[in-house]
């Protein structure tokens, strides 16, 4: 008689992460680097184009908050790396 197959739960993807400050002309910056945790897409403001499920990126929000937020991590946006080394 075949043995019966049991389903094992897949483990969660691995959520690493870094974050620091950044000073761009525009104020000074909180950046978190995600490396492909993300389970959902996002569209990157530096660019306009999709970053895909599970691609390592940038979580970049300000360190004060705009005066009409809750709070500044509200105010948070998904860059791709490259376009966030590109803004000024």
């Amino acid at each position: 008689m075949p043995r019966r197959r049991v389903a094992r739960p897949t483990a969660p993807p691995l959520r690493t992460s870094t974050e620091a400050r950044a000073h761009k002309a525009d104020g000074e910056w909180m950046v978190r680097t995600l490396q492909g945790s993300s389970t959902k897409e996002y569209r990157c403001p530096g660019c306009s184009q999709l970053i895909r499920r599970g691609l390592a990126h940038l979580v970049v929000w300000p360190v004060e908050k705009a005066l009409l937020s809750e709070a500044a991590i509200d105010e948070r946006r998904h860059w791709h790396t490259a376009c966030w080394a590109r803004k000024h």
